[in-house]
């Protein structure tokens, strides 16, 4: 009864009338598929053998049942709904379960819902007995997720994309609970901080038998209740306004907690739902925060735990992957192709830890398989777009679901198209990303992808594309397919729209990776067209050994700090690095090289370059002062080997006048 028992929609909060479900269930594999024909969901049909401890998917040792490819399972679990609740409905509620699945109570069919990743509810009132009942779930994961939104989820037959595939998430993957209401009841609560920043624009749908005579009374903490007559409507529109108003901001990470009471004849339901005062948006090729220039200095996040897969062993482990992000200098986080767990969110929107969201993909192109990934969006935007965290949706990822074709290929584009302009009439407020890294259709934003392990290869891509957005870069699909793409489709005008890095990342053991996010990282800082970049990535993943942290969110020896290499102000060394452990390869004792300084921060900073050898307090300083999102023109470092000496780690920094560094990087020197 202690797993994951924190209360899981913080966003829709009805935790003063709810009951957990999680913990250990009755379960019964079904290979053969034969548990319908036996009525396995009437009471006393069959033997329950097994035991599988929700919400953990039936693949990982979390659920107890560690069954990878298992195309169907059954779940029983007896409950008993609080003798309070008697005169109210009863509603079943499902976070999210892989891919589809079928609901008994005590015998009588409940309902059916398809779709791996949101949530769905049933009212079960009709089917208690005396406030009791026993509840049975049969779920279908299909093997072949070729046709159906499954992100990385490994398929059978595999997909294009199946190198960089994971282990499944199958059954029951996030909370189960029931909640006691009225027979009218709020439905849905949608807020989005008001154009002035000083209100907050509320749209409440609501259903019930007596909305005529009910009213609705909502209060934004600490101010007045505002009463609202209903007169029978369904949905209720309003601003509420804020006193004082404080913006959500990574840095002060505000969030405004609003309570909403429906009085009618059938009782009163209350919710308590929050957003921020924030608003995103993108002029010319700037983003904007708050009418701010916003750098995005990202990570990307799979979503992933070792041992229970899609679903975070405990709440603070959900709190503890933005901790990380942030700890490693990261102020947003790429949500890859997952809806992750609300919670996850929730501590985004409360640390301040912006997110780039998107809807799992398919993973081949029909239209039946396009138009279930396109009905994704609609609950996406209901379940998390009161959410102040996220600022950039997402769509499609690489092209994937749509075969690698777009340029070629009219239907495709189509496609895209036809999704962005869906999403947009959703949400307005949040800039859209079409087709993550490839050629761009119709976008809010333009990103690329590029992984290179030649850092010469890789700074001269990048300036190709800074420079010139027709420019053409590859992919290495497989071994012997390279695919050549461009920013955007041919005859297609994106020049005025911000420029950014959607994933990049190169070498192979951890001091490779640790030389390459600092190098790679450098040049993107070097160029002020670029608005921001996404690391991939920020923790392993079964084979996938690309994070900074270890699957098991520990720090690698990457031989640098990835909090220095993310800061808001860095220092970039103008010259080609040799190799990782030897960046630059001097031919005498006296070594002069050009540094620069990027500082992506609204505020101005004065102080000192400061440089010299690492173990040595001799250090040499100018005055130096960098106005607000300022790359600065080269600096000169002057530096000698000590006697004696033939390599040594050169480190520059930036003192601001507090006393506190504000930029740190070195260079490891050998005498050649």
């Amino acid at each position: 009864m202690n797993v994951r028992p924190e209360y899981p929609r913080p966003n829709f909060d009805r935790s003063h009338r709810w009951l957990s479900l999680n913990g250990v269930w009755d379960f019964m594999a079904d290979a053969a598929d034969e548990g319908r024909e036996a009525q396995w969901q009437q009471p006393g049909k069959t033997r329950w053998t097994g035991d599988i401890t929700v919400p953990f998917a039936w693949e990982t040792t979390a659920s107890q049942i560690a069954c990878e490819w298992l195309p169907v399972g059954w779940y029983r679990r007896f409950l008993s709904v609080p003798v309070e609740w008697q005169q109210e409905r009863v509603i079943l509620h499902f976070g999210a379960v892989h891919y589809s699945c079928q609901i008994w109570l005590n015998g009588s069919w409940i309902g059916e819902h398809t779709g791996g990743y949101l949530p769905f509810s049933f009212d079960i009132t009709d089917a208690l007995e005396e406030g009791k009942g026993e509840l049975i779930v049969r779920v279908e994961a299909p093997l072949d997720k070729l046709a159906i939104p499954h992100g990385k989820q490994r398929s059978r037959p595999v997909d294009d994309y199946d190198g960089c595939a994971f282990t499944a998430s199958s059954g029951i993957w996030q909370s189960v609970w029931v909640e006691g209401r009225p027979a009218t009841a709020i439905e849905q609560v949608q807020l989005r901080a008001g154009d002035d920043l000083a209100s907050i624009a509320v749209q409440v749908v609501l259903a019930g038998p007596h909305l005529f005579t009910a009213e609705l009374l909502m209060q934004v903490e600490g101010q007045p209740e505002q009463v609202i007559a209903v007169e029978g409507r369904s949905t209720i529109a309003l601003t509420l306004s804020v006193d004082n108003p404080q913006l959500w901001t990574p840095q002060t990470p505000r969030l405004y907690h609003v309570t909403l009471r429906l009085k009618s004849e059938d009782g009163e339901d209350r919710v308590g739902s929050y957003t921020g005062l924030r608003r995103i948006e993108t002029r010319g090729n700037r983003l904007l925060l708050n009418g701010e220039r916003l750098y995005l200095r990202g990570a990307l996040d799979q979503g992933y735990w070792p041992d229970s897969g899609y679903t975070a062993p405990t709440d603070e482990a959900l709190r503890q992957d933005v901790e990380l992000a942030l700890v490693a200098g990261y102020n947003l986080i790429r949500k890859h192709i997952k809806f992750e767990d609300p919670r996850w969110l929730y501590w985004a929107d409360r640390l301040g830890l912006l997110v780039w969201a998107e809807p799992p993909c398919v993973g081949r192109y029909s239209p039946e398989a396009i138009a279930r990934f396109e009905a994704q969006l609609a609950p996406m935007v209901e379940r998390d777009g009161n959410h102040p965290s996220i600022i950039l949706w997402g769509i499609y990822n690489e092209e994937w679901g749509l075969d690698w074709r777009t340029a070629q290929d009219k239907e495709k584009q189509e496609a895209v198209s036809r999704a962005y302009d869906l999403l947009s009439g959703l949400d307005a407020s949040r800039p859209i990303i079409d087709d993550s890294g490839w050629s761009h259709v119709k976008t809010d934003v333009l990103d690329w992808h590029y992984y290179d392990n030649d850092i010469r290869g890789w700074n001269a891509t990048t300036t190709a594309l800074v420079n010139d957005m027709s420019s053409w870069f590859g992919h290495q699909l497989a071994v012997d397919n390279w695919y050549e793409t461009q920013l955007s489709l041919p005859d297609t005008d994106h020049s005025g729209l911000p420029l950014m890095n959607g994933e990049y990342g190169g070498g192979s053991t951890d001091v490779e990776r640790g030389w390459h996010l600092r190098w790679q990282t450098q040049e993107l800082r070097r160029h002020d067209a670029v608005s921001g970049y996404i690391y991939t990535e920020l923790y392993d993943v079964e084979h996938e050994l690309c994070g900074i942290y270890t699957a098991q969110r520990q720090l690698k020896p990457l031989g640098c700090n990835p909090a220095h290499v993310n800061a808001e102000t860095v220092i970039i060394f103008d010259l080609v690095p040799v190799s990782p452990g030897l960046d630059y390869a001097a031919k005498q004792p006296d070594i002069e090289v050009t540094v620069r300084l990027s500082h992506q921060g609204a505020l101005p900073l004065v102080g000192k370059l400061i440089w010299g050898w690492e173990g040595s307090a001799q250090e040499e300083a100018v005055e130096l002062e960098v106005a607000p999102f300022t790359i600065t023109g080269s600096l000169p470092v002057r530096a000698q080997l000590l006697v004696g000496q033939t390599k040594g780690r050169l480190v520059v920094r930036f003192e601001d006048g507090e006393g506190a560094d504000r930029a740190y990087e070195f260079l490891d020197v050998e005498l050649g």
